[in-house]
């Protein structure tokens, strides 16, 4: 009998929460009263929710993009894009944008799984990509594009209970969406709201262990 335990992996809870069955979501999950095209087109995107170690444990890495961008300026944002004619998927995009926004050579990402799409506002189906970043990473933001790279426990986004709802007109409706404040960022809107599928996953496996 071995004199020690291999070391606990400390994304287990996440890897068991990705075999879980999952659903799909939307940024209109809390809506009332917005009726959406049946006909609409939604463009496929990816989003990197990449893991690294940290003094409290596994982290999540998050950008908060420029403020001079056209869309969505200041908001904070997991690293991603829409599929390009060159990317073979949701996967590949995540993986392309990730090297482009922040500097994570894909060579150093281990890709855990993925979860159920996400729709949103904006007319794409994102598909989150669950990756361990192997290895230390010293974030290289993209000029023009990332005004700051940053981490959030994942003890954080993974407890509920962080979780809560607020809402702004839109469209001429109130529209109600889940917001994850950690320090001076705003968590909000899709980033939120998959994070809170995560959450939720995570929360569910706990109930049954």
């Amino acid at each position: 009998m071995p004199d020690t335990l291999a070391p606990r992996d400390p994304l287990a809870p996440v890897i068991r929460a990705l075999a879980r069955p999952g659903r799909p979501s939307s940024d209109y999950d809390l809506a009332r009263g917005i009726a959406l095209p049946a006909g609409r087109v939604l463009r496929a995107a990816g989003v990197l929710v990449a893991f690294q170690g940290g003094p409290r444990g596994p982290e999540v890495v998050l950008t908060k993009r420029s403020s001079r961008l056209k869309h969505h300026p200041g908001q904070i944002a997991f690293p991603g894009g829409k599929v390009d004619p060159g990317d073979e998927g949701p996967v590949d995009a995540a993986l392309r944008e990730a090297e482009e926004e922040v500097g994570l050579a894909r060579g150093r990402v281990e890709v855990l799984g993925v979860m159920p799409a996400h729709e949103t506002v904006t007319g794409f189906v994102v598909t989150p990509v669950l990756a361990r970043i192997r290895g230390a990473f010293v974030p290289v933001p993209e000029a023009g594009e990332v005004d700051e790279v940053f981490t959030v426990p994942l003890s954080h986004v993974s407890d509920p209970a962080r979780f809560r709802i607020e809402q702004r007109q839109w469209l001429g409706v109130p529209r109600p969406y889940w917001v994850a404040p950690y320090g001076p960022y705003y968590i909000w809107g899709a980033t939120a709201r998959m994070l809170k599928a995560l959450a939720d996953r995570m929360a569910e496996d706990a109930d049954h262990g």
